[in-house]
């Protein structure tokens, strides 16, 4: 089976909502290996003293035990268009470190940014990313997501965000939207008009 993997951000040296991983981590090993014991990330997580300022991203690669872990600097990718491209046959409800599917879909984005992905007509994420978006009182996300990220489960969890089905046609009631994952708040997402989704 292909390996898996948690992304994890590190700020100050201090891993960010580590309770989040450690409950989709230790639910995939039970789920994929019928793993019965608990592994709290956080015990091995050893932040490098160079990362000391420096916002970084910490990758736990594993199978039913950890295998490797990394920790690289990050910084947001400015994404300011989508291309919108369709699917059938994705599933992606683990998050492997085989990414060869979104490899394949990336090719259709032509002169766009990033792509968002529909799945039965159904808005699902971005290669890297679930979404929000604005319609000018709340912050929505698809409840048709590929995979259910750590961020997204966090945010509504503290009903900061909804969740509600999207559709292609829905994109025009919305002001703009936000890509979220381990490493992106929605306050330091880049903001991306719907004008700009094609």
């Amino acid at each position: 089976m292909c390996q898996l993997l948690e992304t994890i951000g590190i700020k100050d040296r201090k891993p960010l909502n580590i309770e989040y991983h450690n409950n989709r981590f230790n639910k995939t090993r039970k789920e994929l290996f019928n793993c019965t014991d608990f592994i709290d990330i956080r015990n091995l997580i050893y932040v490098p003293e160079s990362f000391k300022k420096v916002y970084c991203k910490c990758r736990v690669i594993y199978g039913k035990t950890i295998e490797k872990i990394e920790y690289h600097p990050y910084s947001i990718k400015p994404i300011q268009s989508l291309r919108m491209v369709q699917v059938k046959d994705i599933n992606y409800n683990y998050k492997f470190t085989d990414r060869s599917c979104f490899d394949e879909l990336l090719k259709q984005k032509e002169n766009c940014d990033e792509i968002l992905i529909i799945k039965d007509g159904l808005i699902t994420d971005t290669s890297f990313s679930n979404i929000v978006l604005f319609d000018g009182r709340d912050w929505i996300t698809p409840s048709s997501p590929l995979l259910k990220g750590t961020k997204r489960e966090k945010l509504l969890q503290e009903r900061l965000i909804k969740e509600k089905e999207v559709t292609t046609g829905d994109l025009k009631f919305f002001k703009e939207l936000r890509l979220i994952n381990a490493m992106i708040d929605i306050e330091n997402s880049p903001s991306i008009e719907i004008k700009n989704i094609f």
